[in-house]
């Protein structure tokens, strides 16, 4: 939508400029010429007055006449003037003008004759500079209508990007967006319907976890005390044949305790993910707060390096948990500085959080398989890697060992796009001004 009304609204600039400018520009042109032509006939006139006075008393045009006649007023083209007596003596003052030229003559009552010859070219420069005039203005109408094109666009595609950001993060389960009016009437009616269908759907949500969450605690309830019931029978009981079917039956309840847990995850899973727009130095440097003194302990530095602009899509909880098993595997198996620095990757926006030290890195034998669960060079469990890949996927980014030695863990996340707010495209919560949006607002915060 944006180039469209970019391109309608230059469209017409363009061809208003077009269709008032060339008429302007000819009709300037033109003007100018008609302009000097009969400031010429004027000046032939008038001195051919002033040469009929002469010959009335039997005089001729002086030179200083003919010359102020040439050189005209301010203004005034350069002419050759050429007057003509009865008697048949010819006076001439001026140099021959390049042609074309501009000739106009008048007769006076004694039969003398006057003419003005004036170059064209002169004429001709001004006519052009009226035309560059024209042209400069059209250029500027051009110019400012293509600003003008460009904040209209703004304004109108902004609110619309943002409504489609909404949209997709209310289909997606996350947290409801902010509603700012945005001055376009038709695109605030959809913002509003949008608050309520989210106020809706929020409460629908709110409802179904509400019993789910019931729902498990009344199944877990019987299922526990039925499990310690099984136990106990297998404890005391003397028969064999009934400890056996309690041991069978323990299993069947354990096995459906399992189906229950499933069931929840399965749940939660579907109810959408929970990223959000965040600030990649907030995390880090809380991250560093919690490590900094047990690095000073361990007689080593935290050096953090990220760039206050960098904004990724992720879980924020997830992310430091990521940031937390990538310094507690670097305190534990590297050496030196510990680096967590940030850098852009690629050109939609994406971030790079580089995790490094100045350890001998990772063994060749154990790299290819460092994220596999249960792989331990020895005093671990082998989990926190793989967990914190699980957790990067989850937001859709990805954890890969960029260098062995020294070691870099680069986490890749999805970056908000440079170009919108993030607290825009991705609001922290609901901020709804109107009355009528009251009862969602406390919903809201009830829920949570």
């Amino acid at each position: 939508m944006r180039r469209r009304v970019l391109l309608a609204t230059i469209s017409a600039v363009a061809v208003a400029v077009i269709l008032l400018g060339v008429p302007l520009g000819i009709f300037g042109a033109r003007y100018v010429v008609a302009t000097q032509e009969q400031r010429v006939n004027d000046r032939t006139v008038s001195f051919a007055a002033t040469v009929e006075r002469a010959v009335e008393r039997g005089e001729s045009p002086a030179d200083d006449q003919l010359r102020r006649a040439s050189e005209g007023r301010s203004g005034d083209l350069a002419a050759r003037v050429t007057v003509s007596l009865p008697d048949g003596e010819q006076l001439t003052y001026g140099e021959d003008p390049n042609p074309p030229a501009i000739l106009k003559s008048a007769e006076t009552d004694n039969r003398a004759w006057v003419s003005f010859e004036v170059s064209a070219w002169g004429v001709y420069v001004q006519a052009a500079q009226i035309v560059a005039l024209v042209v400069v203005a059209g250029v500027v109408a051009i110019g400012a209508g293509i600003a003008m094109a460009v904040w209209q666009a703004n304004r109108l595609a902004a609110p619309l990007v943002y409504l489609a950001a909404s949209a997709e993060q209310l289909g997606s389960g996350q947290v409801r967006p902010s509603l700012e009016p945005s001055g376009v009437e038709e695109i605030d009616l959809v913002a509003a319907e949008l608050a309520r269908s989210a106020d809706r759907l929020a409460g629908r949500l709110a409802a179904e976890r509400q019993f789910a969450q019931d729902a498990s605690h009344q199944l877990r309830t019987p299922l526990t005390a039925l499990s310690m019931r099984l136990e106990e029978i297998m404890l005391t009981s003397d028969d064999d044949d009934v400890v056996e079917e309690a041991r069978v039956s323990l299993e069947q309840v354990e096995r459906l305790v399992h189906v229950v847990d499933d069931l929840m995850s399965t749940s939660r899973r579907s109810q959408g993910g929970t990223t959000e727009a965040v600030a990649l130095v907030d995390v880090v440097t809380q991250q560093h707060e919690e490590w900094a003194d047990t690095f000073a302990n361990a007689g080593r530095e935290l050096v953090v390096d990220v760039a206050p602009d960098h904004r990724v899509l992720a879980t924020p909880g997830a992310l430091a948990q990521v940031i937390a098993t990538l310094l507690e595997n670097s305190l534990k198996y590297g050496d030196g500085t510990t680096t967590v620095r940030s850098k852009p990757s690629g050109p939609k926006g994406a971030v790079a959080l580089e995790v490094t030290d100045e350890g001998p890195g990772v063994d060749d034998e154990i790299a290819p398989r460092v994220f596999e669960r249960g792989a331990t060079t020895g005093g671990s469990t082998g989990l926190g890697l793989a967990l914190a890949r699980d957790l990067v996927a989850a937001d859709g980014g990805r954890l890969e060992l960029a260098q062995r030695r020294p070691p870099v863990f680069r986490v890749f996340l999805a970056g908000v796009p440079r170009t919108l707010d993030p607290r825009v495209v991705l609001p922290p919560g609901t901020t709804i001004s109107s009355r009528g949006r009251r009862r969602g607002w406390l919903h809201h915060h009830d829920e949570d």
